[in-house]
């Protein structure tokens, strides 16, 4: 593999579709190699801009602008790190020669819970909840009764928890349904209801692509509040039998959607059972654990898969991650932190966002320890010394 230098006639070019702290993770890794980052999203001054060697303020949603934008740069992989992006500018752009991370095809099975839910069940054979998919109130009401409460309702065009809820009684649905409807991250057009599992935990497994090997990361734990993340630590603890179960699983998601980079694989484990859930084909907002506890860090795999590179990596220590979200609007988000979030053992990182707004997560908390529990609990009592002003 041959590397260059940014802002060069030969650069290798990797444009950000979502700059966010997640694509400023990526982007920095991406200059570290000497590749030219081009960010994009739908406000100015995201995180990943503010490293980025260009930018674009672009409506993602809009064929025609976000075509425009990856034509006229001609980029030689453009990453989508968001969910809410034109499928359509994807396949074409694919189709006139540009590199699309994993591939389109892949994006828009995995963008979507219909197209990635029936893949992998009914294509892969992979072991998930029971399902039905409901466009009408009728239909959800139908759907809720045979699948049994309790159930869990979403949209199928939706991220990070928006627009889900669990449905514990007939009463409940009416609820479920409106939330559905007013909180999705996208289309509400159609929902998705789940058998209600009742796992014992639920990780995340990292596994990154290039075109020789897969490689999978420790798995990884978390705690969710309304859907989003705000505690994850790594290693999880699991079963060997469990762990090869679930390595198998991610193993024949990621080869079935094919291309390269690191995947978010959502399990469901239940004893020795393992359930699919979801996949992210980018890195995942659980990973930002690994900053802290290997080597090579998520991002760090996602950029090597791209440019097609070794995917070696060392775990190095347990660790955990806490999510720093606002509590209040701010438009000069400014940051009280006590002196014990600066160990040696531990960091906070700022994302750079230049608004704060009720649940925004606008930083992370990373700490290691002699095991992902202490971290974990080291974690949630260094979270509360810091405050937005």
């Amino acid at each position: 593999m041959v590397l260059t230098t940014p802002l060069k006639s030969n650069s290798i070019k990797i444009m950000l579709l979502g700059s966010g702290e997640l694509g400023k993770e990526v982007a920095i890794e991406a200059n570290r190699l000497g590749c030219e980052v081009i960010a994009v999203d739908r406000y100015a001054n995201a995180p990943a801009m503010l490293i980025a060697q260009k930018s674009y303020v672009v409506d993602m949603k809009n064929k025609d602008a976000l075509l425009d934008v990856i034509l006229r740069e001609k980029p030689d992989f453009v990453l989508p790190e968001i969910e809410a992006i034109n499928i359509e500018a994807l396949f074409e752009a694919e189709s006139k020669g540009i590199h699309i991370i994993p591939n389109a095809e892949a994006v828009n099975k995995t963008m979507n819970r219909k197209n990635i839910r029936v893949f992998a069940a009914e294509k892969l054979n992979l072991p998930t909840s029971k399902y039905e998919f409901v466009s009408t109130y009728e239909d959800l009401e139908a759907a809720c009764e045979k699948l049994g409460y309790p159930c869990v309702v979403k949209p199928v065009m939706s991220s990070s928890g928006h627009g889900q809820s669990i449905v514990k009684s007939k009463e409940e649905i009416i609820t479920a349904w409106e939330f559905a409807k007013s909180d999705a991250r996208g289309s509400a057009d159609e929902l998705i209801v789940e058998e209600f599992i009742d796992f014992d935990y639920e990780i995340t497994l990292l596994s990154a692509k290039n075109d020789e090997e897969v490689v999978f990361c420790p798995p990884i734990g978390h705690i969710q509040s309304g859907g989003d993340y705000i505690f994850s630590w790594q290693e999880m603890e699991m079963s060997e039998v469990a762990l090869k179960k679930a390595q198998e699983i991610a193993k024949k998601i990621v080869e079935g959607l094919g291309g390269r980079g690191i995947f978010g694989v959502e399990l469901f484990i239940k004893g020795d059972e393992v359930y699919f859930s979801e996949v992210s084909p980018r890195p995942h907002d659980t990973g930002l654990v690994t900053l802290i506890t290997q080597s090579q860090s998520e991002f760090a795999l996602h950029i090597r898969a791209v440019l097609n590179l070794p995917l070696g990596f060392e775990f190095l220590t347990p660790g955990a991650s806490a999510a720093f979200r606002a509590n209040k609007d701010s438009y000069i988000p400014t940051f009280e932190i006590e002196k014990e979030v600066f160990s040696k053992n531990s960091r906070f990182i700022i994302f750079g966002k230049p608004e704060a707004h009720p649940k925004r997560r606008m930083g992370v908390l990373l700490v290691s320890d002699k095991s992902s529990k202490e971290a974990l609990q080291k974690a949630k009592l260094l979270i509360d010394k810091i405050k937005l002003k």
